[in-house]
């Protein structure tokens, strides 16, 4: 395509203060404007096949939201099943689970439990939650959405289930969002797809599974995820409920020593030096 601000690799958008959490701004539009992602409120589902930028979307999306967890608005709980995607921004999570399905079932399990909570302080009072130091936004970020469907264990697998559904079902109006990544959309590994508000679609194998993501007519509409070349890693589509037309963008890049720069510079208040402490 003649002209395709998509082409060229996207750096990072300057970091936003206050952070907008209901429009982060992490990629590129094809019509060369900034894209911003609709976090606040939502969960959001990114599926791309081997190598087509799935790690451009969650690392652009913690870029964004590092002053916010700083500030103590905004918490961010990983679940990372290969210990590798979000181990060099680790200081920027609250926890991170990586050990085994125990861990997943009980990272899952304790954020029903905020969920609880809040459900029963917020009837009543508001519609949609508004994150605070008091109560910040909870982002569980998924690396591998599939292996939590492969655990073997019956009890650890029920759990796991039960937890994620609650959380997809009920967890965003209360300010608990899910972002989970994976490679394979089919509903045998996936039955949960539906619950994801926003659906983002990178290269896939088979056209077939732009339906499965992105929902019905959308490769008519000019999703043709199958046709992304491998020489675009990051280059996607997303899909949001309500809005017609998925929209073609280009994620932001975020390197290695970018995020050790991010875990070295932005922390979760609660791991900050005591400034007492500090200067002595």
């Amino acid at each position: 395509m003649i002209n395709d601000p998509l082409q060229h690799i996207v750096q990072p958008h300057p970091q936003e203060v206050p952070v907008r959490l209901d429009a982060l701004p992490i990629g590129l539009q094809e019509d060369g404007q900034v894209y911003r992602l609709p976090l606040l409120g939502s969960h959001v589902l990114l599926v791309g096949a081997t190598g087509a930028g799935k790690s451009s979307v969650l690392w652009s999306m913690v870029d964004q939201l590092a002053p916010a967890i700083t500030d103590g608005t905004v918490e961010i709980w990983g679940i990372d099943p290969k210990a590798m995607e979000l181990a060099a921004g680790e200081p920027l999570f609250t926890c991170l689970a990586y050990t085994g399905p125990a861990d997943y079932a009980s990272t899952l399990e304790g954020a029903v439990v905020i969920m609880r909570e809040r459900q029963a302080s917020l009837r009543g009072v508001t519609r949609l939650h508004q994150p605070s130091p008091a109560e910040p936004l909870i982002v569980i970020l998924i690396d591998e959405l599939a292996a939590l469907a492969y655990v073997n264990e019956r009890d650890l697998r029920r759990r796991i289930e039960n937890a994620l559904g609650l959380l997809l079902s009920q967890g965003r109006v209360v300010g608990v969002t899910v972002v989970g990544a994976i490679q394979d959309p089919r509903k045998d590994v996936l039955p949960d797809r539906d619950l994801f508000p926003v659906r983002v679609a990178l290269r896939l194998s088979e056209s077939e599974q732009i339906h499965l993501v992105l929902g019905p007519g959308a490769r008519d509409r000019g999703a043709r995820c199958d046709q992304i070349p491998h020489s675009l890693p990051g280059v996607g589509y997303v899909q949001i409920d309500g809005i017609a037309e998925p929209v073609r963008i280009r994620f932001a890049h975020v390197t290695d020593d970018h995020i050790r720069t991010l875990a070295a510079g932005w922390r979760p208040p609660s791991s900050m030096p005591d400034i007492e402490d500090a200067a002595a």
